[in-house]
């Protein structure tokens, strides 16, 4: 029975791995410049923030463990919230199904980020979550408004913008909803 387990954890590890954009291109720096208004600075943080959402939201627990250092029950429900986000959201594949329904990704992130807040908060370390809350929305914040995406290759499906960039036919766009 550990085997199965290691192999699950393995499997788990490698495809939690496969959902992260490459470390290189997400601190290149050679991308990182000064928006040149407020509607560019909008533009890279709404693509940013799709394009390396799994980064971002690793860097956002990366940033919440080390704020528990000094807090060894806190750090243990941290690491059992954490083998849930790995579960839930880092190693699939396939969207999550709940009773026969699709679950979107941004649901699940924000529903796993929920459980991670409360289960630290109820260990009465409530302080260090909401200042490495807000450590993690200056740092993931001031990334996507300063990383260019002129240099990001995103498809259709993942870009914000959908199907406002596909290249249909019809110029005015196929806007019926099926």
């Amino acid at each position: 029975m550990p085997a199965g387990m290691v192999s699950q954890f393995k499997e788990a590890t490698q495809s939690a791995r496969a959902t992260l954009r490459p470390w290189g291109e997400l601190l290149e720096p050679t991308a990182l410049r000064l928006p040149s208004n407020l509607s560019d600075a909008t533009t890279r943080l709404v693509q940013n923030l799709t394009h390396f959402r799994s980064n971002y939201a690793l860097i956002a627990l990366i940033v919440l463990f080390l704020s528990l250092l000094y807090h060894p029950f806190s750090i243990i429900v941290f690491l059992i919230v954490f083998a849930a986000w790995l579960v839930l959201y880092f190693s699939r594949d396939q969207p999550l199904e709940v009773f026969g329904f699709a679950v979107p990704d941004r649901v699940v992130m924000v529903f796993l980020a929920l459980v991670t807040v409360v289960a630290l908060v109820l260990t009465h370390v409530w302080l260090n979550v909401i200042v490495s809350g807000v450590i993690g929305v200056v740092l993931i914040g001031l990334h996507t408004v300063f990383r260019g995406t002129e240099d990001l290759v995103m498809d259709d499906q993942e870009s914000p913008y959908g199907a406002l960039l596909s290249d249909d036919a019809d110029p005015s766009g196929n806007y019926t909803i099926m």
